[in-house]
């Protein structure tokens, strides 16, 4: 029963960060129908400017001294600056494509994550960052039996605060309304006065923001980032995606948690070294099963 609890605990922890990526890969679709496959190193550059953050931090004696505000001043950072490049992506790459076919755009997206990846492995070499983790993932406490770190504490509850903040955005402020309107029909909200390239970017910087959350969760549960970190949860977090039905903000959430839990609990009981091969037979699965996923619709496929 003990390793019962650590599992789903250890499984609601990944699948919190799995549905914080996811929801940027489904937002992007449901506003121009792009799998934004850079997103997973969005993801990694939020990681990088959260260690680097901290590092300076803590070789300057802030953090010893003001922990938390540290903690906040590297999320905020890493935030900023995944929506910066967020901002650069889609004006760069997918803004000029953005009336040509979606196999351009998945090439183009294909094409900034190359770009993306090695330009962290040239800038920060091919080694892992540390995170000066020994402030924040000390502690720890049992719940029936099962051993929770504070880490996982602030990872969860993080996510939680942030998934709640996306919700009522989208659904209560005029922005949301137009990222909703956008979604439904481009055209007829062109019509009614709504800036569709503002709405999309704005999109994007949603995303990116919460990749980059995200990214510094990571990091600090697993005490490192690597320049190459955002690739396999990329892919993982968008089969959460699409499990959950793609552009369905809700269904990205259930699809990353069911994406963490089946991965936690396949590398737990049956074998470790394949525990990356499940999200991709869950994925098969689906696509081939229910292609709209657990919570989605049918889509109009005529740009193909």
């Amino acid at each position: 029963m003990e390793t019962l609890i650590q599992q789903l605990i250890n499984g609601v922890t990944l699948g919190s960060v799995y549905a914080l990526i996811a929801l940027g890969y489904t937002m992007v679709y449901g506003i121009i129908q792009l799998i934004n496959f850079a997103h997973g190193e969005i993801f990694a550059a939020g990681g990088y400017i959260g260690v680097i953050t901290l590092s300076l931090l803590n070789s300057r004696g802030v953090l010893e001294s003001h922990p938390v505000l540290g903690l906040a001043l590297a999320f905020l950072l890493a935030m900023a600056y995944c929506a910066f490049l967020a901002v650069a992506l889609e004006r760069v790459a997918y803004r000029p494509l953005r009336k040509a076919s979606r196999l351009a755009l998945l090439l183009s997206a294909l094409g900034m994550s190359i770009f993306f990846s090695n330009g962290m492995m040239l800038c920060q070499g091919v080694y892992d960052k540390a995170y000066p983790t020994q402030l924040y993932a000390t502690g720890q406490f049992t719940v029936g039996g099962a051993v929770v770190s504070y880490i996982q504490v602030y990872i969860v509850a993080g996510a939680v605060v942030l998934m709640v903040a996306l919700n009522l955005f989208v659904n209560r402020t005029r922005l949301g309304k137009a990222m909703r309107s956008t979604a439904q029909d481009r055209t007829m909200s062109a019509l009614l006065g709504i800036n569709a390239n503002r709405t999309i970017t704005i999109t994007f910087v949603i995303g990116a923001i919460l990749a980059a959350a995200a990214g510094v969760m990571v990091g600090l549960y697993y005490g490192s980032v690597r320049f190459d970190m955002g690739f396999v949860p990329g892919i993982k977090a968008f089969a959460a995606a699409v499990l959950g039905g793609i552009g369905n903000l809700t269904g990205a959430v259930l699809g990353g948690m069911i994406i963490g839990l089946v991965e936690v609990f396949a590398a737990g009981y049956l074998a470790s070294e394949y525990k990356d091969v499940f999200a991709f037979i869950i994925l098969i699965l689906v696509l081939y099963f229910r292609p709209t996923g657990i919570m989605g619709e049918q889509v109009d496929d005529t740009r193909v």
